[in-house]
């Protein structure tokens, strides 16, 4: 017994005992996980190396392209599973973090599907985490409910709801509160195996109808990562004793490598496929981090980074070519962002225009209007009708023709400004915040922290200025200061006080000013949040 909680061999919990979390992490459950992490570290170990030696040949000058090694995927003829019928129609998503009430308004908002979110929308601290698994478990079993206090109000689940997917973490990120023979868990893993283990039968048995789980997987680059996560559907299958092609998972195409890789992507999860989504939020991060070392990829202010830019919308035009030509239905997130309603309407129909299938909400207000917009005629897809066989003919060249527009002193500031309060919430334990009429995740974030770094890196001119000016680290340290004093002023100094701000500020400033770019701002953060708990007896 460690911490309280009953472990299997080799496996030791380092975050607070509770008996909730007791009936998630059992010795059955624990050793599920466990067996997973041994069987794939090494190739979980490898695929994160290529990643980095990939980047080092980016930084030396290189750039990406498609692979001649795997042109027989992508010109010959072979389509991925048929998608089974509780999820035919996923027209309007929704998307947030694994909390209770989140969960339960997320599944009654009238959308097709919602996505559960262990990543971008979630800080992952102990007690998210092991209370989203709590709260999945009970919506699961149909008997989640949520009273808030203040309201006087009870929160429960209506008789028709959403299709629930679920969303773990990046390869790229370890779960330090869990040790499996003396290494953090790999955290997408943990989980994985958590949320299927407790929750595969009866979800198959309800709202799956003889399918399922179902997921979502992000930040993949490599169609080998593609490859583990499609091993450990085979080896969570065989384990339950459930058909081959049972569990099914849309790709999120996030990041930059990964777009040269689409077709190789569905080839390897073709049995377990339910498709791609566009994440252009990540994708624009990941555009950045990759050209970090060329000054002619310099980004515009990320406002105008929008999919009316040639390489947003190429990328976008080859997605759906792809899922198209090999049957399955393709998503887009492009309302993650989106304030005004007609904003969103216009919006939409530029993506049902485009061929997408279905789209994300921002929020269940807004998902009258989108169901609206993706009206197509009582066909729960395009498949058969937006071929897109044009962007047949995309090349590398439109998926990285650099952006264009201004950069300015006021996107400087904006992005310091949404940097540091969203790094603040997030140090806080919260990972969905909204900000200026938006909601910040992670991955817009990022954004923030990596064009600001490019900017500083390269001496970026600024447009609009009286006099010509470049970003230094001179001009960045006032205006940290400045943006830092405007924040205190707009959230109060009472609340700021009390807030994590000054210390986000340096952990941001520290990254935007670092010789090297780290990877991830919230990997660099994480030890910020981890909580660690000493052994003790029961």
């Amino acid at each position: 017994m460690a911490s309280g909680y009953d472990v299997p061999d080799g496996v030791e919990i380092r975050g607070r005992y509770d008996g909730e979390f007791a009936g998630i992490l059992t010795r059955e459950a624990l050793q599920f996980v466990a067996d997973l992490q041994r069987e794939f570290r090494g190739r979980v170990r490898y695929a994160m190396d290529r990643r980095r030696e990939a980047q080092k040949s980016y930084d030396a000058g290189g750039s990406l392209g498609f692979d001649p090694a795997t042109r027989r995927v992508r010109e010959s003829d072979w389509v991925c599973a048929p998608v089974p019928p509780p999820v035919a129609d996923r027209t309007v998503e929704i998307t947030g973090p694994v909390e209770r009430k989140m969960i339960i308004n997320a599944l009654n908002s009238g959308a097709k599907v919602f996505m559960a979110d262990f990543e971008d929308a979630l800080s992952p601290t102990w007690e998210n985490l092991m209370r989203g698994q709590v709260n999945l478990r009970d919506a699961v079993n149909g008997t989640i409910s949520f009273r808030d206090e203040g309201r006087k109000r009870v929160y429960e689940l209506k008789a028709e709801t959403a299709k629930l997917f679920v969303r773990p973490r990046g390869w790229h990120l370890p779960e330090a509160h869990v040790l499996i023979d003396g290494e953090p868990a790999i955290a997408c893993l943990l989980d994985f195996g958590l949320y299927f283990f407790h929750n595969h039968a009866a979800f198959r048995a309800s709202q799956g109808a003889g399918f399922g789980p179902f997921f979502y997987l992000p930040k993949m680059e490599h169609s080998r990562e593609a490859k583990i996560w499609d091993d450990v559907f085979n080896r969570a299958e065989k384990f339950a004793g459930i058909e081959k092609g049972s569990i099914r998972a849309t790709v999120l195409i996030e990041t930059l490598p990964a777009a040269f890789q689409m077709d190789e992507i569905l080839y390897e999860l073709r049995d377990h496929s339910l498709g791609l989504n566009c994440g252009r939020w990540d994708y624009i991060f990941s555009y950045v981090k990759t050209f970090r070392s060329h000054p002619s990829r310099l980004l515009p202010d990320r406002v105008l980074v929008s999919m009316s830019q040639h390489f947003m919308r190429s990328y976008s035009d080859l997605l759906i070519f792809t899922c198209h030509r090999r049957g399955i239905p393709i998503r887009d997130d492009a309302a993650a962002n989106e304030a005004a309603l007609q904003l969103v309407r216009s919006d939409k129909a530029r993506e049902v225009r485009a061929g997408h299938d279905g789209t994300w909400a921002a929020h269940p207000g807004l998902i009258p209007a989108i169901a609206q917009a993706f009206d197509m005629g009582g066909r729960p897809n395009q498949i058969a009708t937006a071929k897109r066989e044009d962007a047949a003919a995309l090349t590398a060249e439109d998926l990285l023709q650099p952006p264009r527009g201004k950069r300015t002193m006021e996107g400087l500031r904006l992005n310091t400004r949404v940097g540091i309060q969203y790094l603040a919430a997030w140090l806080a334990g919260t990972g969905s915040v909204p900000l200026y009429n938006l909601m910040e995740d992670a991955a817009t974030a990022e954004i923030s922290r990596v064009q600001n770094w490019q900017w500083l890196r390269h001496g970026a001119a600024l447009d609009g200025e009286a006099v010509a000016v470049r970003v230094t680290p001179e001009l960045f340290a006032r205006v940290v200061e400045e943006e830092l004093a405007r924040i205190e002023r707009e959230v109060g100094a009472e609340r700021f006080a009390r807030g994590r701000y000054a210390e986000a500020c340096r952990i941001f400033t520290r990254q935007c000013t670092a010789t090297e770019l780290d990877e991830f701002l919230t990997l660099d953060a994480y030890g910020q949040i981890v909580v660690l708990h000493p052994k003790s007896a029961l």
